[in-house]
């Protein structure tokens, strides 16, 4: 099991130097330092609260959901966090390029990609041309946060495994 893990962590490490690494570019740097706040707590929860009270008809039940899935995925966010206190790439592996105050929490697993998750499929089932482009968005949020280097890509994988699940299970429960 020792050289399963090894083996995957090399390449999660390879993977995480090429976005972070190896396709640098300023006008990359431009893009996704602004793309990442887009999984934050203050654009997902504005954003899905606003479509929530002042939406219509599949507008306003998908920023309802929206609104409990992000409640809700946070919680197995912060305690995997306590449980599994991984830290951030940039403090672990030398030459990560990195943002200007990068955070210093623990890493596993991002919450910015939870959130925007969270926020974005229940479009995907309400507004399925919507949800396309939305998904598009966050999958955009995911790798800005290894490209930033506070993720390593596996973080980002199991936040959108959380947010998206999370919000499968609102939209299967009330939908």
């Amino acid at each position: 099991m020792g050289r399963v893990v090894t083996w995957l962590q090399q390449r999660e490490t390879r993977m995480f130097c090429w976005v972070n690494q190896t396709i640098q570019h300023s006008s990359l740097d431009f893009f996704f330092n602004a793309i990442t706040h887009l999984g934050g707590a203050a654009f997902t929860i504005t954003a899905a609260l606003c479509l929530a009270l002042f939406g219509q008809g599949s507008w306003k039940a998908a920023g309802m959901y929206s609104c409990l899935a992000l409640a809700l995925s946070h919680i197995p966010v912060a305690v995997i966090k306590r449980i599994y206190p991984r830290l951030r790439p940039y403090l672990v592996l030398p030459d990560t390029n990195t943002c200007k105050k990068p955070l210093k929490d623990h890493s596993f697993p991002s919450g910015h990609t939870t959130a925007i998750f969270s926020l974005v499929i229940p479009f995907v089932h309400a507004i399925p041309w919507v949800g396309a482009l939305l998904l598009l968005l966050a999958v955009l949020v995911a790798v800005s946060r290894i490209y930033l280097g506070l993720h390593y890509p596996s973080d980002c994988l199991a936040g959108a495994l959380i947010g998206t699940a999370t919000a499968l299970a609102i939209v299967a429960f009330f939908g």
